[in-house]
């Protein structure tokens, strides 16, 4: 046991009235690409774009739709509950118990947020997918919560942009966490047949199951630089087909080049572009975009 660090830290915190405050455990974060260490505070103003390469880190689902809407106004969509763990799996750990500590952590019941507003003064609906949540990984719940916001976009006759970021499906849930495949992609169809835009916005990263359904279907596919985006990973593939793969195989602009995604933009244009697409997509008419886009660094 660190003495220091369980006993007597926490005291003199408590002692300070401190022991609530919101602190990182580490101020600064390393650049994948750089190596540099860039602190905390700069890297949430440039939008989580480190300054020194430009490398795009996992961004949270309710910065994320903040900074999507006009003046980070929305209505957060009441998602509906799912049974928690239907099938009572067990590995080295309880399903359920894994579950609630990703609820603690994250703060949210699953993977998917969603929200109404406006976007460069056009209503739309938009949703989050987060990694950081069991891996964005596609379960009951996550199936459930994008159906009801693409049904909510439905109803209120929206274009819907969904920015997708998972590791497939749930393992834990079976064949109720692929079920969620055709679910998600009826409601696809539901937009469709509504006749309204379909954006998606492919992170880092979106693979599996996840990339066979929803994440593929859209009107436009839009990448942010760099994503890690395909079926089945790369090691696998080279020992299926017994071949070297090309360097850069499934990363955003790769796919861009060769026509499995339309553009990859960089997150500091994403807000702007976004607006641009739904607005002729949705034959509305044109109309400048308030853009957040930051000059990045150096």
């Amino acid at each position: 046991m660190n003495w220091i660090k369980n006993f007597v830290r926490p005291k003199i915190r408590s002692i300070l009235g401190t022991d609530k405050r919101e602190t990182p455990e580490n101020m600064w974060v390393k650049d994948p690409d750089s190596g540099q260490m860039v602190f905390y505070k700069d890297l949430e103003a440039n939008q989580y774009v480190m300054p020194p390469s430009g490398y795009h880190m996992r961004m949270p689902p309710d910065v994320r739709l903040t900074t999507m809407f006009d003046d980070g106004a929305y209505e957060k969509i009441a998602l509906p509950q799912a049974p928690a763990d239907p099938l009572k799996f067990r590995d080295e750990r309880k399903y359920a118990d894994r579950l609630k500590e990703a609820r603690a952590k994250n703060a949210a019941d699953d993977c998917i947020q969603a929200g109404l507003g406006e976007l460069g003064g056009l209503a739309v609906t938009i949703a989050v997918q987060d990694f950081a949540f069991m891996g964005g990984s596609l379960g009951m719940a996550a199936g459930e919560a994008i159906v009801t916001a693409m049904r909510k976009a439905a109803e209120k006759k929206t274009p819907f942009i969904f920015f997708i970021s998972s590791g497939g499906a749930r393992m834990q849930e079976g064949v109720l966490s692929l079920m969620q495949m055709p679910r998600t992609t009826v409601a696809v169809q539901e937009l469709r047949a509504a006749r309204l835009p379909y954006v998606v916005v492919l992170t880092h990263p979106t693979t599996g199951g996840v990339t066979a359904s929803y994440a593929m279907l859209g009107d436009v596919h839009v990448a942010e630089p760099g994503a890690l985006i395909g079926f089945a990973g790369q090691r696998v593939i080279e020992q299926t087909i017994r071949e070297k793969l090309p360097e850069g195989f499934q990363r955003a602009e790769y796919l861009e080049a060769h026509g499995m995604v339309d553009m990859v933009v960089h997150r500091h244009q994403m807000r702007d572009t976004l607006g641009r697409l739904v607005r002729l997509l949705g034959r509305a008419p044109s109309r400048e975009v308030p853009s957040t886009a930051l000059v990045p660094a150096g």
